[in-house]
Order: structure tokens, then sequence, then C-alpha cells
């Protein structure tokens, strides 16, 4: 296995990252900063993974939200 040094999301699951955003800020405040219909009608971690797992753009957003909150956290 390469190693990915300089990537801070290597070995993170998308499950660990939807969990801990929720736990972190909410389904409100997730559907709000990125508009996806899986953060704001009946949301659920399943749904999510769903929906990202095909849809890079909308991954690429929680992703850097999710890379802001552990900056955030850090400060």
């Amino acid at each position: 296995m390469n190693s990915q040094p300089n990537n801070p999301l290597h070995g993170i699951t998308l499950e660990k990252i939807i969990t801990d955003l929720q736990s972190h800020y909410g389904w409100e405040y997730m559907g709000y900063t990125v508009n996806i219909k899986c953060f704001t009608n009946n949301p659920s971690i399943k749904s999510s993974l769903k929906f990202l797992r095909r849809t890079p753009w909308a991954r690429t957003k929680v992703e850097a939200m999710y890379l802001q909150m552990l900056k955030n956290r850090r400060d």
C-alpha cells in the first residue's frame, strides 16, 4: 500500500466523516452549508453515504467541510 503523507483524509472513511460532521454541526447546518437533499429532507447516514458515493462534487464539498471542522478544533 502506498503511503499518502500529504492527504489528511487518508484512512478516514466517508461514514466517519458524515458521522463526525453530524455530531458536531447537526443535519440542519450541514444542509445549509452543502444544500443537498440527503442533508435537508429526512436525513440519515445511509442516504448520505449512498448519495455522496455517487456524486463527486458533493463529496468534495463535504470533505472540505470536514477538513475545516478539524482545523477549527485545532485552533
